[in-house]
Formats: C-alpha cells, sequence, structure tokens
C-alpha cells in the first residue's frame, strides 16, 4: 500500500474472475476507466448521471489499486474484469465520445471521506437487476432528471461526508521496498510496518505493540514481526521479506475494511511523516552530522563530490556537496535532501562498503551499512563493544561490557553512557556515523593514556 493516491499510468487487467486462469492485459488508466464507463454506462443517459458514476468507477480502481488487493494476495494484476468481483472492462471495444470527453476531464479525481487518506471504496450496482448498498446506476439517471449536481447525487447514495480530489500521475510501483526489512534497518518503510503491526495488534493482541513508531527496526519491532509470523504460519525469522511485507498489507486491509464501503480511515496523520525529515540549508543536528558523513565517505572515492567537514551545520558547502551529488546521479540539482536524494546516498554508501569489503580495504573497521540496535548480532556489533571498552579505560562513566558480538542491554547502558557524556542524543541505536564517531574517540583516548 503506498502513503497517499495517485493514478497510475497503466493498470493491469485479468480478464476474468480472479482465481481462474485468463489473459492480463496492461492498458493506460485513462483507457480503462473510459472502457468501464462504456461497458457499463449508456451514452444517452444524462450528463450528470454519467459524472457521477465515472467519478465512483475511478474510485472504486484507485482502492483497489492503493490497498493492492490482488497484488497482496499474489496475483500479478490490479483488477479484474468479473463484476461479480469488479468493474466491467471488454477489451477492444468501441468507446462513447460524450464518455471519452468526460473521462478525459475527470480521470485523476477520486472519492474520499474527509480526514481519510484512501479513495472511498464506492460500492455500486445497476439498481435493477442487483440490489446492493452504495450507488444505483439506474437510480443515478432519476436524480439526474430531477436535477441534481454530480455531487449531489454522490451524496445521496454516500453521504453528506464525502470529498472529491485530485491525484497526481506516475507510474505503477509496489509498495514493498525491493530490499528486506531486518534488525537495524533505519526507514520509511519500517515505520509504515510499524503503524500496520500496531493496528493489526488490535485485533490480534499477542503482537506486542511497537513504541515508539519511529521508522527504526528495533527488537521490538523484531518480536512483532516474529509474532505476526507465527499467527500467519510464515517462516518466525524477523525478517520482512516480500511474503510478509504483503501479508502485512493483506491483514492491516482486512482489519481496517479499506476495502469495504464503510472503512475504517487511514488518517493523514499516520502517512504524512518522513524519515528523514527533508533535510535543508539552514538546519543543524544529528541528521546533519548523518548527511556529511555519508558525503564526505562518498568524496573520498568519487571527486564529483567534493569532501566536507561534519560539523552538524547544514551551510554553503553542504548544499554545494548535495547538489554535485545530485547532479552526478541525475536528480534534480536543488539542494535539498528529500526521499530520493536520501536513497541515493544510502546506495551510493553502501556500493562503497561493498567495493572495500571486496577489495580487502585495510581500515581499522569498516563503516557499518546499517543502524545497530538492541538485538543486532554481527562482527559490526563486536568492533562496537571493543571500542567502547577502549572508551571505558579513559572514561569511567561508560561501563565496561561483555565483547560477545551480540547487541544487549549492557552494550545499549554503555553507548548511553557514551551519548550522554558527549551531548549526543541519547537514542542507545548506533547509525553509521555513531560508530564512525566511537572508533575516533577510542583511538583519540588511547592517545591520552
Amino acid at each position: 500500500m503506498t502513503e497517499f493516491p495517485y493514478i497510475p499510468e497503466y493498470i493491469t487487467v485479468h480478464l476474468g474472475p480472479p482465481n481462474q486462469p485468463a489473459r492480463n492485459v496492461t492498458v493506460p488508466f485513462l483507457e480503462y476507466i473510459q472502457n468501464v464507463a462504456s461497458s457499463e454506462l449508456y451514452p444517452t443517459w444524462p450528463e450528470n448521471a454519467l459524472r457521477a458514476n465515472i467519478y465512483a468507477q475511478i474510485s472504486f480502481a484507485l482502492n483497489r489499486i492503493y490497498t493492492e488487493w490482488y497484488r497482496s494476495r499474489g496475483y500479478d494484476f490490479d483488477i479484474t474484469n468479473s463484476t461479480a468481483y469488479d468493474q466491467a472492462f471488454v477489451e477492444g471495444r468501441d468507446i462513447f465520445d460524450n464518455i471519452a470527453d468526460i473521462v478525459n476531464e475527470l480521470f485523476d479525481q477520486y472519492l474520499a471521506r474527509p480526514g481519510y487518506v484512501q479513495p472511498l471504496f464506492a460500492a455500486y450496482c445497476d439498481g435493477r437487476r442487483v440490489q446492493c448498498e452504495g450507488l444505483s446506476q439506474w437510480g443515478t439517471v432519476d436524480l439526474a432528471e430531477q436535477g441534481l449536481t454530480p455531487y449531489e447525487i454522490l451524496t445521496h447514495y454516500y453521504g453528506d461526508e464525502l470529498d472529491i480530489r485530485t491525484a497526481p500521475i506516475r507510474p505503477l510501483v509496489q509498495s514493498y521496498p525491493g530490499t528486506p526489512l531486518r534488525l537495524g534497518t533505519v526507514s520509511r518503510e519500517v515505520e509504515i510496518m510499524q503503524d500496520r503491526l500496531n493496528r493489526i495488534s488490535n485485533n490480534y493482541p499477542a503482537i506486542p505493540k511497537i513504541q515508539p513508531v519511529n521508522g527504526v527496526f528495533d527488537l521490538n519491532t523484531y518480536n512483532a514481526v516474529v509474532a505476526f509470523q507465527k499467527i500467519f504460519n510464515l517462516t518466525p525469522d524477523g525478517v520482512v521479506g516480500p511474503a510478509t511485507w504483503y501479508q502485512i498489507t493483506l491483514v492491516n486491509n482486512a482489519v481496517r475494511n479499506l476495502a469495504e464501503l464503510e472503512a475504517e480511515g487511514i488518517t493523514l496523520q499516520e502517512v504524512s511523516r518522513e524519515l528523514p525529515t527533508a533535510l535543508t540549508e539552514g538546519m543543524q543536528g544529528q541528521n546533519i552530522r548523518l548527511l556529511q558523513f555519508y558525503l564526505a565517505t562518498i568524496g573520498t572515492y568519487n571527486d564529483a563530490v567534493p569532501v566536507i567537514a561534519i560539523d552538524g551545520i547544514f551551510g554553503p558547502e553542504t548544499r554545494d556537496a548535495v547538489i554535485a551529488f545530485q547532479q552526478f546521479v541525475g536528480l534534480t540539482p536543488d539542494g535539498i535532501v528529500g526521499p530520493n536524494t536520501w536513497n541515493a546516498l544510502l546506495n551510493a554508501y553502501q556500493q562503497i562498503l561493498e567495493s572495500q569489503q571486496n577489495a580487502n580495504h585495510n581500515l581499522v573497521s569498516l563503516p557499518i551499512p546499517t543502524t545497530l540496535v538492541l538485538g543486532s548480532q554481527s562482527d559490526a556489533v563486536l568492533q562496537l563493544q571493543r571500542n567502547l571498552n577502549r572508551l571505558a579505560a579513559v572514561y569511567p562513566q561508560i561501563p565496561t561490557i561483555p565483547e560477545t558480538g551480540y547487541y544487549g542491554e549492557q552494550t545499549r547502558n554503555a553507548v548511553l553512557a557514551y551519548q550522554e557524556l558527549f551531548g549526543l542524543p541519547a537514542t542507545g541505536n548506533v547509525n553509521p556515523y555513531t560508530f564512525f564517531q566511537i572508533e575516533v574517540a577510542a583511538a583519540q583516548a588511547e592517545n591520552r593514556i
């Protein structure tokens, strides 16, 4: 499920019921709605009736796409042409001119409840052969002939609490982030997954609540994922790959009734958080230090990006380095670090790590590709523990800890002591920049002995 609804450039239609063999056809979304409207509506109907129906048809299709209704069930299509499940679509049919003109005007607009994000599952039926909760297609004709506007017709069936919104147009993408989420992953996708698991846990209390919901895949998140996997007969490995991601999507849709006319809404507050927040000139803090660390690392191996100081201040030098990086990777060179630039930085940084590892690069320690959190277990944790113990020999505020390679409570307490001592946010987590910082501090501390 994406964060916000959008109009896909194309939609894939299964030419039959979902569980029966049939061909799939991929057509432009605009042409799909023209086809559906021409297959279900009469061109002689009053224009206001046609408009009301087309709004409902667009919203219905976008609900299927937004909820990944079929993709989350393992199908390779977005919607069917079976009217028992979806909307009529007749491959190759003629399109009525007046219907095409209306669709051309309305195809990027959809219905939604005020305060909620998802497109309304705008249920409807013909109103003669079949009766249903929702819009009656033949009933819209009577209402239009009485002089009602398209909006008045829609609120007659769906209630007064109804918005008509405009969505952006972009290529259809699946919501799975492409790589598994696991302990230490920090991303917007982790935050989305945490939100969904917390909502699912209302119906399945064996799934522990995740607090805080912050996009950091920590031990609490791991435990919630494992509990979810056990309940739904998935391999309980605590890793969110495609099967677990789409099962979470499927169950979240079900408990919220997102594909029902009366759905529990997804609020703007649930999807409006960004991780990280867009970083711009003038900002200061740990996120800027991490940005500068990535840029400095990339600049060390790429002459196109200048090496900059890591001072936590987004000044002109940092902006120029961001612009240089954006130009190198083909992004808009605006000097603003939004999600696309941030992800490109992470990818470039990861490639450097992999190339160093493949070349057996002789570093005291290799920067880590992810965040270390409670429950992490790796050689990087072992190196972190060794460095913390090197610091503990100089700073009695930092406790000495066992060097096991497992990030347990003792390691977390030592990290917290380090962060408090050096004036850093006391999160107990170690991102790549903090890892590097501890390494440098440990080397400096030994020189003081």
